[in-house]
């Protein structure tokens, strides 16, 4: 079964659903129309753009050009991720906290799936490297983020139980460990939800793209599971060091807590 190729005109007649959403806006006062525009013109020129960028890079299977392709999508996620702050880190922690666990976590799940079950010829080549990271670090991107946010957020209000704990004789991992529980929970639920639902409730998009490119739907699913459960590794790792690294920079080693690491964090 071959594949079915869109042209211009198929997509222009599917945009006629937006300009259906931009009608409903006016029409209930809603004023997402301006809002609404702009999204769809920035996706359509990044898609665009993103096409051009991969068609060239898979013509050069390059380890380099690779690399720096994986480094600017995690160097954008890190944005994304500092964006998401309600209360950030100071200084150089702000971004480079999340942007060096999504590194960690999302390459390792990436070079693990390239170097084992995929096992691409060169197994740097860009045609899985880029999309197998892809899809991990946007998920490994929401953990990250819930996992910091709700962090930074639970020490904040919860900064009296934790102080007490501490002055009760509890070392700052004992005296942290029910906040880090909230923010590990926080960071797992989307990916636990999203397994428990993916089948019955809706189809993944990898799945959907092959079985729509004439794939088996035998081997659709088990290059499914396969992303999920490389998706479901990252997002814990990326969780876990995020949620530690943020707890062992909000305390010292003479185990106070130090919130007034946090930007415009007031005493009282």
């Amino acid at each position: 079964m071959n594949a079915i190729l869109l042209s211009n005109w198929d997509l222009a007649l599917a945009a006629l659903l937006i300009l259906i959403n931009g009608a409903l806006s006016v029409l209930l006062s809603l004023r997402l129309e301006r809002q609404l525009l702009i999204a769809t013109v920035r996706m359509v020129v990044q898609l665009i753009l993103v096409g051009l960028v991969l068609t060239t890079l898979f013509s050069l299977v390059s380890p380099l050009w690779t690399s720096l392709v994986a480094l600017a999508m995690i160097a954008f996620a890190g944005r994304e991720v500092t964006a998401r702050q309600e209360r950030r880190l100071s200084g150089g922690w702000s971004y480079g906290l999340g942007t060096g666990c999504m590194l960690f976590a999302a390459g390792l799940v990436t070079i693990f799936a390239l170097a084992t079950q995929v096992s691409p010829d060169p197994w740097y080549h860009p045609r899985y490297a880029i999309p197998l990271l892809g899809m991990v670090l946007g998920n490994t991107m929401t953990g990250v983020s819930l996992g910091l946010h709700t962090l930074t957020s639970t020490l904040t209000r919860e900064r009296a139980a934790v102080e007490a704990r501490l002055m009760l004789g509890a070392n700052r991992q004992e005296a942290l460990l029910p906040v880090t529980r909230i923010a590990m929970k926080a960071a797992m639920m989307p990916i636990i939800n999203s397994m428990a639902a993916t089948g019955l409730v809706a189809l993944p998009g990898m799945m959907t793209g092959q079985i729509l490119a004439g794939a088996d739907p035998a081997e659709a699913v088990k290059y499914q599971l396969l992303v999920m459960f490389l998706i479901a590794g990252g997002t814990s790792i990326g969780a876990t060091g995020v949620v530690w690294a943020g707890g062992r920079r909000l305390t010292d080693a003479r185990h106070r807590l130090r919130l007034d690491r946090l930007q415009q964090f007031r005493s009282d």
